[in-house]
């Protein structure tokens, strides 16, 4: 748990998320890790269906969802859309994630919320910005799919997502960037902002390099694993132990280190390897004979001539394996966190510094309605009033 001894920087900015599946708590997580107070709106009785997801989702609840407060209400009930009605006139940012038009359909339109609260921050996270697209369903594979950027990590012919939620988790990004924008600039207007991210776009930013490509070569991107070089190495390298380890040397101080380090003196001498362009046109024989010369080395020893050397190397990696990395652990980039079912765990902090915060654990993942007693009773709720929506079951609160 954290032991920050100054209030974080979002300290008394209150969040309303009513997210699901990893876009939306991504974006209040980062809020959440920041300070803020992140109060999740879950589906009464049984809380957000992401609790329950199996397989390959199973992670997304318990990692994206830590320092939050939970509170399940029932939004087909008019006592349930009171309950927040008195959140949103109370809170600094409302924050959706759910099919389109579906807040609208409940009455908790951008219109709606900020007649509730003008100073609100309104933020929609969807799968398209408003255009032709604006409605549509959308899912993490399907804007990598049509976004350009499965076309560039698979083969030709063969697309392939990348291996994570990442349009999701950019598209959280960009959330949260907008929000704490639009809460700078009402330092200034005194009004609440609506702020839009959203998937598709999210993947164009990220494919943007390629679309540049494109328009300068006038020809069509390609994809990644069939792309020329455009470095002399820039590859995964067999070891003895049967490991792989990344090497890259993008400049002739790289090589000349490379070939010093790993006592490659004719390499250095080679006529033919004189400059990048050189060894550029001579990867056809250059690689093929790294490759035979590095695969008689351990991976260790691997790592301690490139480290030695100073060149830029890399051993491949599985996510599990990333629980003992020592850089990591060392310059705290994990937090202990508890998962439901008392799994303990290190899980990563926002990747960010700013000056001596610690953007650390203050609570665990929450179980439906924890703290959901103190956020009614913060609204102004009595005892007796919360006994009554509990028992009703509009509400779920602990």
């Amino acid at each position: 748990m954290s032991n920050q001894a100054t209030p974080l920087p979002l300290n008394g900015i209150k969040v309303l998320e009513l997210g699901h599946t990893v876009m939306g708590p991504t974006c209040s997580m980062i809020l959440a890790d920041m300070g803020a107070e992140v109060i999740k709106i879950e589906r009464a009785p049984k809380g957000d269906d992401t609790r329950r997801l199996p397989g390959f989702a199973v992670s997304f609840f318990p990692l994206f969802n830590r320092n939050k407060k939970s509170i399940a209400l029932n939004l087909k009930d008019e006592k349930g859309k009171e309950v927040l009605r008195k959140l949103i006139a109370s809170a600094d940012v409302f924050m959706e994630n759910f099919a389109p038009d579906a807040a609208d359909r409940l009455g908790f339109s951008y219109k709606a919320c900020r007649e509730i609260n003008p100073r609100l921050i309104y933020c929609n996270l969807k799968g398209f910005m408003p255009g032709p697209y604006w409605k549509r369903p959308s899912l993490d594979n399907l804007v990598q799919i049509m976004g350009g950027l499965a076309y560039m990590t698979g083969r030709k012919g063969d697309p392939l997502r990348v291996g994570s939620s990442a349009t999701d988790i950019m598209g959280g990004i960009f959330g949260a960037l907008g929000i704490i924008t639009a809460l700078y600039e009402r330092e200034n207007t005194g009004k609440g902002n609506r702020v839009i991210s959203t998937l598709y776009e999210a993947v164009v930013f990220m494919v943007a390099q390629h679309m540049a490509w494109a328009a300068i070569n006038k020809e069509p991107s390609v994809p990644m694993p069939e792309v020329d070089a455009a470095w002399p190495v820039y590859d995964l390298f067999d070891t003895a132990d049967g490991e792989k380890v990344f090497i890259g040397l993008t400049s002739d101080f790289h090589w000349q280190r490379f070939c010093d380090g790993f006592s490659f003196p004719e390499l250095k001498e080679d006529k033919r390897l004189i400059t990048i362009q050189d060894r550029v046109d001579a990867r056809s024989w250059l690689i093929p004979l790294l490759k035979e010369k590095l695969v008689k080395l351990s991976k260790a020893d691997l790592i301690t001539l490139s480290q030695k050397s100073k060149i830029p190397f890399a051993p491949l990696m599985r996510p599990d394996q990333l629980f003992d990395d020592p850089h990591l652990n060392e310059s705290g980039g994990l937090v202990q966190t508890t998962f439901p079912g008392d799994i303990q765990t290190k899980m990563p902090k926002i990747p960010l510094r700013i000056g001596d915060y610690d953007f650390n654990l203050k609570t665990d993942p929450p179980e439906v309605g924890q703290y959901g007693r103190s956020v009614l009773a913060d609204i102004g709720y009595a005892e007796d009033d919360i006994e009554d929506l509990t028992e009703k079951g509009i509400v779920v609160a602990n």
